[in-house]
Order: structure tokens, then C-alpha cells, then sequence
């Protein structure tokens, strides 16, 4: 009994990172469009490549 309560715990541990690790990613997701869009809108292209290539870098 011992063990299949580790198991569920382990899984609870793993189920919980995860939904944490998308929260996360959803978060910096939204943070860099909304930096790119300032970029876009004050012509700051070298900022603009720079953010592109963060949010590229987070959907690999």
C-alpha cells in the first residue's frame, strides 16, 4: 500500500510541475507578443529580432 501511495504522490509532483511549467510558459508567451507588438509600433527593429527570436526559442 506504501508504494502505490508514493506512485500517487509522484504523479500528483509530476502533474502539478507541469501545470505550472505551462502556466509559465503561457505567461512569458503573452508578455513577449505584447513587447513585440511596442517594438512593431515605435519601429525598434533591433528589439523587434531580439524578442522574436526569445519567443521562437520558447515554442522549440
Amino acid at each position: 500500500m506504501d508504494k502505490m501511495k508514493l506512485n500517487y504522490e509522484t504523479m500528483l509532483g509530476l502533474a502539478a510541475e507541469m501545470i505550472l511549467d505551462e502556466a509559465i510558459l503561457k505567461y512569458r508567451t503573452e508578455k513577449l507578443y505584447a513587447a513585440i507588438d511596442s517594438a512593431l509600433e515605435q519601429g525598434d527593429e533591433d528589439t523587434f529580432r531580439r524578442l522574436s527570436s526569445e519567443w521562437s526559442a520558447l515554442k522549440l
